[in-house]
């Protein structure tokens, strides 16, 4: 009777998760039209602050990069691309578009757009280095 219960609770669970996430699918579709609107109140900085870290000595170093330069983190060259900022609000989020390559094996470890506000969405995989963004620099 017991196992019943459990069966019988997770399949109720995962009714419930599969109606909520219908739900959210259309919150999802309709907040992807605001981000298109938003998108429009973006301004491009000059440059970026970033912040790296060490993972065996737990240091941290902060690292101001213009666009279109490269800066180097132990085996890792950090290259900003661009970096965006919500024009209503510049002190609110950051989005700098990087490339990370580790030079003692010649190979990118990281290209695309990080997000200050959220840096797990789109991180650095690297088992020695981690590396987000701050801020843009006006």
């Amino acid at each position: 009777m017991n196992l019943w219960w459990q069966r019988r609770g997770v399949a109720v669970c995962t009714a419930l998760l599969l109606s909520t996430l219908s739900g959210a699918g259309a919150i999802a579709q309709e907040k992807s039209a605001e981000d298109i609107a938003s998108q429009e109140r973006v301004v491009r900085a000059g440059g970026a602050l970033l912040r790296g870290l060490d993972k065996v000595s737990g240091r941290t170093t902060d690292l101001r990069l213009q666009v279109g330069d490269a800066v180097r983190l132990g085996r890792l060259e950090i290259r900003l691309g661009e970096c965006r900022y919500p024009a209503d609000d510049p002190s609110s989020d950051a989005f700098a578009q990087l490339t990370i390559t580790d030079l003692s094996e010649n190979v990118t470890r990281f290209s695309g757009w990080m997000i200050a506000s959220s840096p797990a969405l789109s991180a650095l995989d690297d088992a020695r280095y981690d590396v987000w963004v701050i801020s843009c620099q006006i």
